[in-house]
């Protein structure tokens, strides 16, 4: 009778090659749960299409969303619309308010975001400082490009064509939205701490205050950094409201119009008493400047800084895409209708009425028949 033959027991070489499998699968299973990519949302969507047509006479709200992180200064880029979130963002159709593509990492804290060049520019910080950037195309959500960055913790992000720029207490630098690159830095002096810094067709100003001394404006090329000019305020607090074709600074209850040349005040224009500080903006179109500031805007003769007319106004009129009509008319949002009025006069041509209630303090755009007015607090669109 045969014996019965027992299976052998694999070499040991077996169970630590099984072991050290299982080892790296568990490992790697864990670093996956934890990593940026598994933190990570991003989606894509086809290119929008074109939108034709103008605001009807009259408008109903046809949805409305509230921003719940830092909300770019510029919301709509080719035909999109940027909602933030505390941990990224939502790029949405401004007709529908329907999600288009996002991009958000629960690991993360979204410091800023903003829309130029056709993109949509992002920075977030996974610990203390914002240290990682990110571009997207702004229509379909496809990344263009992803770089690290060294900027303080309370950077904020504004920008113009061409140009990202990123502000803190300590200093300003800019980004190309399209090539990645940091173009310039500039840090303020010691003992000195930047007040405020904005981004326009005239370049970079910024405003510093050393001490006790008054505040001092400084004029830096948009592209190299070339100092400009800088010229003292004569006050301690003041604020700028933009640089676009002119610089313009908020101080008190005045309007100092200052030349892009040499800093030189072309105008002093009195403002509407206001008990506490509020949103500022400012916009170039063709041959004049859009300020907005305490429920009015002011429209300057770019070249003069002359004024031309004011109006009472809820945000910035819409002068970018559809805003500006080949009549040189501009929509003035109020509260209970959007306007059109001439650039050059102020005259009424035609309005289209909306419920009140509109955001306060923010800027209007127009994409098609639908006009968006987005402010820090709240997304309006209107059909």
């Amino acid at each position: 009778m045969s014996r019965l033959r027992l299976p052998r027991r694999p070499p040991l070489r077996v169970w630590v090659w099984t072991a050290a499998t299982l080892a790296v699968v568990v490992v790697a299973g864990l670093l996956w749960r934890g990593s940026d990519a598994a933190a990570t949302t991003s989606t894509t969507a086809a290119a929008p299409t074109a939108v034709t047509g103008t605001p009807a006479a009259a408008l109903e709200v046809a949805w409305s969303a509230a921003p719940t992180g830092p909300a770019p200064d510029r919301v709509v880029e080719s035909g999109r619309l940027v909602l933030a979130l505390a941990d990224g963002f939502r790029v949405v159709d401004p007709a529908t308010g329907d999600e288009a593509w996002r991009y958000t990492r629960a690991n993360a804290r979204l410091c800023g975001v903003t829309t130029v060049s056709g993109r949509v520019v992002a920075l977030f910080s996974t610990g203390g400082r914002c240290n990682e950037m990110v571009a997207f195309d702004a229509g379909t959500g496809v990344r263009t490009w992803y770089r690290s960055a060294g900027f303080a913790a309370d950077v904020t992000l504004s920008s113009t064509q061409g140009i990202v720029l990123a502000r803190s207490a300590g200093g300003v630098a800019t980004v190309d939205p399209i090539g990645n690159g940091t173009r310039w830095r500039y840090e303020v002096p010691g003992g000195c701490r930047l007040t405020d810094a904005v981004v326009g067709s005239s370049g970079v100003a910024v405003l510093q205050r050393c001490g006790d001394d008054a505040s001092s404006a400084v004029l830096f090329d948009g592209l190299d950094g070339t100092q400009l000019w800088s010229r003292d305020l004569g006050v301690p607090r003041a604020r700028l409201t933009g640089a676009d074709r002119l610089v313009g600074v908020a101080a008190g209850d005045a309007l100092q119009v200052l030349s892009p040349a040499d800093g030189a005040t072309l105008q002093d224009l009195p403002l509407p008493a206001a008990e506490a500080d509020g949103p500022l903006h400012q916009a170039g179109a063709d041959d004049a400047v859009l300020v907005w500031a305490r429920d009015t805007v002011v429209v300057l003769d770019a070249a003069s800084g002359a004024l031309r007319w004011s109006a009472p106004a809820v945000g910035l009129p819409a002068v970018d895409g559809g805003g500006k009509t080949p009549d040189g008319a501009v929509l003035v949002p109020e509260d209970g209708a959007f306007v059109r009025r001439l650039l050059a006069t102020g005259d009424e041509v035609s309005r289209s009425t909306t419920p009140a209630g509109a955001p306060v303090g923010g800027r209007a755009a127009v994409v098609g028949p639908t006009v968006v007015l987005a402010s820090t607090e709240q997304v309006t669109a209107y059909r």
